[in-house]
């Protein structure tokens, strides 16, 4: 929702500066309808790009991050997306009920945690394994278990691949568990803390006139 916004704004802006910009060329500096209408876009174009450079600016900012830092970690979303999309896929292919409900709880914290990442990007930082090995792991060996999965003939070496293939597929979604786990933490020792400020508030004893109740 605020991505549309933020398009939004930007499209107000860069509209506002076209007209402006088109009204002062062809009126206050009497410039023939062309050139008028070059300088328009030019300049709309350099107000969209450059209330995008501030939006981004501002809200790395909000985020505790550097604009650098932010690049970084949208660069790095979006290749963790297409790789989160190919998991997906390769999930879709398995037909066997046991492995699709635990494919689906492994896809579901994969989700979460880049949905995370996507919502606050400075948790990126307590998820670097998740987005530099297991994902990378869990998409290569799903995709070669629904490959193999699909196959008529199965010799007995490749039921034994396939075996180790789900062996390992759970010891990941295991893996990721922790991945969101780590992620989340700061989070649960700051709402143990508040819990436990909050308790010994309503722990102590009220006054009323002077009197302890």
């Amino acid at each position: 929702m605020k991505a549309f916004f933020d398009f939004v704004l930007r499209q107000a802006a860069a509209f506002t500066a076209t007209g402006v910009i088109w009204l002062i060329s062809f009126f206050a500096f009497t410039q023939v309808i062309l050139l008028s209408t070059t300088y328009a876009i030019v300049g709309g174009v350099v107000t969209y790009y450059s209330v995008k450079h501030i939006q981004i600016s501002r809200y790395a900012k909000r985020q505790g991050l550097t604009r650098k830092e932010y690049k970084f970690i949208s660069e790095n979303l979006k290749e963790a997306k297409a790789k989160v999309i190919r998991l997906q896929r390769a999930f879709l292919q398995v037909r066997h009920f046991g492995n699709a409900k635990e494919n689906f709880e492994i896809l579901r914290t994969v989700k979460r945690i880049y949905a995370n990442t996507q919502r606050e990007p400075w948790r990126f930082f307590k998820a670097e394994a998740f987005y530099y090995k297991h994902l990378d792991s869990l998409v290569e060996i799903a995709e070669k278990y629904a490959y193999l999965s699909k196959q008529q003939v199965k010799s007995r070496e490749m039921s034994e691949t396939m075996r180790d293939s789900r062996h390992t597929i759970i010891v990941l979604g295991q893996t990721v568990n922790k991945d969101l786990r780590e992620m989340l933490n700061d989070d649960v020792d700051t709402l143990h803390f508040e819990l436990d400020v909050a308790k010994k508030t309503l722990q102590k004893p009220k006054k009323t006139n002077g009197r302890v109740i």
